[in-house]
């Protein structure tokens, strides 16, 4: 056990619900308690020490602490971001990497909430919604990430800014960077946002932000991770936008790098549990419904990546495991450890593991996801790909430090 997970067993939260709004607040402060301006935590935060009574009984809180988790907040940062809708931390690694410090993170997802903790030594706060969890969000910080949700829009039509955004996660964006004025913001989400309801809904962001919000907002632009360092094909929307203090006036998104992977740079490297190979029966069921919708003209169904080609873009739900399939004929023992019916094919296909998705999204090496693959593969299939949110970062901090 490291002092991490010492303390939090001291402060006996494991034993209460561990993803609770008393965790979130505990370790946002233990992030920020050597800096100036995090007055939120600080009072919130010595209400539940001094309320805990195990902690009370010969415990003491050292600080400044020391945060031995795979990726703790660095030393001596270069600029301070906050984490809306952060899913594992995707928008995190990449800000790190690039010398940032989180003063903030939000995520509603309780297995979300756990991956990221293993990973940063704290707990996201919950319902970025709710008016308790945006009264947390400190007061100085110098980039906005978020890769909101693309949750259904209702276009009005009439004002086209703020009142049209009302009931969507995008509003809670807005208001968040009305409020607190950042020098920037990186917002990411599908690349179905530019066509959505013909176009509208796009235009309604980009109102809110330039025209409401006084932003200079270059035209988005859509990126694809395969084009900066992981063989996945990722298409995505990123949204930029700078203060008009900052008198930016210009902008160039990242351009692909020259370096292309495939999918054998990402394979383990070691014979992978049976349980990923698919059943006989299972694969002749997707056999039959991809012929069925080959007759109607369709391009559904599974598909068989190769080792010198790109997955499909993964995603969390649907076929986003069975369109990338590959061929492994590593396994050596055939006899199933799950509940399956038929017999383990002989081919060699199988789904690739959360740890090859893990690659696939671009983490880096010491990250870590303990949750079911079923979990995994939904947490991964929501982050973003880290090179290309990485790339685009690095460009957005290089107009903004002029």
């Amino acid at each position: 056990m490291n002092k991490y997970s010492e303390l939090r067993e001291e402060l006996g939260f494991v034993k209460a619900k561990q993803y609770d709004e008393r965790n979130a607040i505990l370790t946002h402060y233990l992030q920020t308690v050597e800096d100036e301006g995090y007055s939120e935590y600080k009072k919130a935060a010595e209400k539940i020490i001094e309320e805990n009574k195990e902690f009370q009984n010969g415990h003491s809180l050292k600080l400044p602490f020391d945060f031995d988790v795979p990726f703790p907040p660095p030393i001596d940062p270069k600029f301070k971001f906050i984490d809306l809708f952060a899913g594992i931390g995707g928008f995190r690694i990449a800000m790190q990497a690039l010398g940032g410090k989180c003063v903030f993170s939000s995520e509603w997802n309780e297995y979300s909430k756990k991956t990221y903790e293993l990973n940063f030594g704290e707990v996201p706060f919950g319902d970025i919604t709710k008016q308790e969890t945006k009264n947390f969000i400190p007061k100085d910080f110098d980039v906005l990430c978020a890769g909101f949700p693309c949750q259904a829009f209702s276009i009005a039509g009439k004002r086209g800014g703020f009142e049209d955004t009302r009931g969507t996660l995008f509003f809670d964006v807005a208001e968040v960077i009305q409020k607190h004025q950042p020098k920037a913001f990186f917002l990411e989400n599908v690349k179905g946002l530019r066509s959505h309801d013909k176009g509208k809904t796009l235009r309604t962001i980009l109102n809110v932000l330039r025209n409401d919000l006084g932003y200079f907002v270059p035209e988005p632009e859509i990126l694809n991770a395969k084009n900066f360092g992981v063989p996945q094909n990722r298409e995505r929307i990123f949204i930029v936008g700078f203060h008009p203090d900052t008198n930016i006036k210009e902008f160039e998104y990242p351009k692909p790098i020259r370096e292309k992977k495939t999918i054998s740079d990402i394979i383990e490297k070691e014979e992978v549990s049976v349980k990923y190979y698919l059943s006989t029966q299972y694969l002749q069921t997707l056999r039959d419904h991809k012929a069925r919708h080959a007759n109607k003209g369709n391009g559904f169904g599974y598909e068989i990546i190769p080792q010198d080609g790109i997955a499909n873009a993964v995603v969390c739900g649907g076929m986003g495991r069975e369109r990338n399939l590959i061929y492994d004929h590593r396994l050596t023992n055939f006899t199933p450890v799950t509940k399956i019916k038929g017999e383990v094919n002989r081919e060699g296909i199988r789904k690739m593991t959360p740890k090859e998705w893990i690659k696939l999204q671009g983490f880096p090496k010491g990250f870590t996801v303990e949750v079911s693959d079923v979990q995994a593969y939904k947490q991964l299939g929501n982050s973003v790909a880290v090179p290309a949110i990485q790339a685009t970062a690095k460009q957005l901090l290089k107009y903004l430090m002029k």
